[in-house]
């Protein structure tokens, strides 16, 4: 590791992953948090799933959403990745002085929302102010509690063979929220996908332990989530270009931000892997409900690159796709 943090230790890519490998879990290590998991499943009377968020996103409001509804969505998606029905969540609020109370009301409003239509209650919070120029307006953080529904949803468990779903369209919050940020560099109706996946994941909780993994690619977007999936093992993950749900804008802004929607972050879709023969009856699923309208195939676990990621070109070749490297679009969540 380096001797001092950059941007790149937060960026979900390899720097992440250093961090934690050679930091934290060297100290912290357990049974648990060793799964390295959105969550951990703790036991019990009845088992819990248990996860935690820290949002710090700028701009504080972007299209499609804001700071509090981001909060809300991603630590409840979190647990749902997990097998887990969402049910509680803390909210922890570290308020810069100054920020306006018309803004603090919006993201209150917006949290309650979400909450609302997540079904969850937040039950304990904490705030604190710190001085001007100490905090970029407001940082929030969560914490989730939901009940165990689906357990046994591991990378441990995927099978050459197998297919990679993707519950819709991918880059759009990564890339909403660059146009939010440096909005003359382009005009766009590009919309953050912010959204909660416990009915998409409880849609999947039907295949049984044909479902071998969910994982929301948020951070490092859709490449650096199914390297975490192929990483140390036999298998390898083959992407077929022509089968990526894009949306023409996002294709488009990402030309011209330099940008690649595989890397791009998403707040509202979800991943699966589940076995050759069930992947018919996941997308059918996944589009009984909203957000999986647009749920697509778009690969096959095969035993060619082990380790690997790697993704079949429109043009026949085929390229490597490895864990982000770098800061390539810092404070997205």
């Amino acid at each position: 590791m380096e001797q001092v943090i950059t941007l790149d230790y937060g960026s979900g890519g390899r720097k992440t992953s250093q961090l934690i490998d050679e930091l934290i879990v060297p100290a912290l290590g357990n049974k648990a948090l060793s799964q390295l998991n959105d969550g951990a499943v703790l036991s019990g009377r009845e088992k819990l799933v248990f996860s935690t968020d820290s949002f710090v996103v700028s701009p504080r409001f972007f299209p499609g959403g804001n700071i509090g509804k981001l909060s809300v969505c991603g630590t409840v998606n979190d647990v749902a990745m997990c097998g887990g029905e969402p049910k509680y969540l803390s909210l922890a609020f570290i308020i810069e002085e100054g920020l306006p109370v018309s803004e603090l009301r919006e993201i209150i409003a917006s949290i309650a929302k979400a909450a609302q239509d997540a079904g969850v209650q937040i039950v304990t919070g904490d705030t604190k102010v710190v001085e001007k120029g100490k905090c970029d307006g407001i940082y929030i953080n969560t914490a989730g509690i939901g009940f165990l529904r689906k357990d046994n949803l591991s990378p441990d468990n995927i099978e050459v063979g197998d297919k990679v779903i993707v519950s819709g369209f991918i880059g759009d919050h990564g890339t909403a929220v660059m146009l939010a940020r440096e909005p003359e560099l382009l005009e766009s109706d590009i919309a953050s996908d912010c959204a909660p996946l416990h009915r998409a994941a409880q849609k999947l909780w039907q295949l049984g332990d044909d479902l071998r993994v969910l994982r929301d690619p948020t951070r490092g977007g859709v490449a650096t989530t199914l390297n975490e999936f192929t990483e140390n093992r036999f298998f390898s993950i083959e992407l077929q270009e022509k089968g990526l749900p894009v949306r023409p804008a996002v294709h488009a802004a990402c030309e011209i931000l330099g940008l690649d929607p595989l890397y791009c972050a998403n707040e509202g879709k979800l991943l699966a892997i589940v076995k050759a023969d069930r992947a018919d009856e996941a997308l059918t699923l996944l589009r009984e409900c909203s957000e999986g309208k647009d749920a697509a195939v778009i690969g096959t676990v095969t035993a060619t690159y082990p380790g690997k990621v790697v993704l079949k070109t429109a043009f026949g070749g085929t390229r490597v796709l490895s864990k982000l490297s770098g800061a390539q679009l810092p404070r997205i969540c």
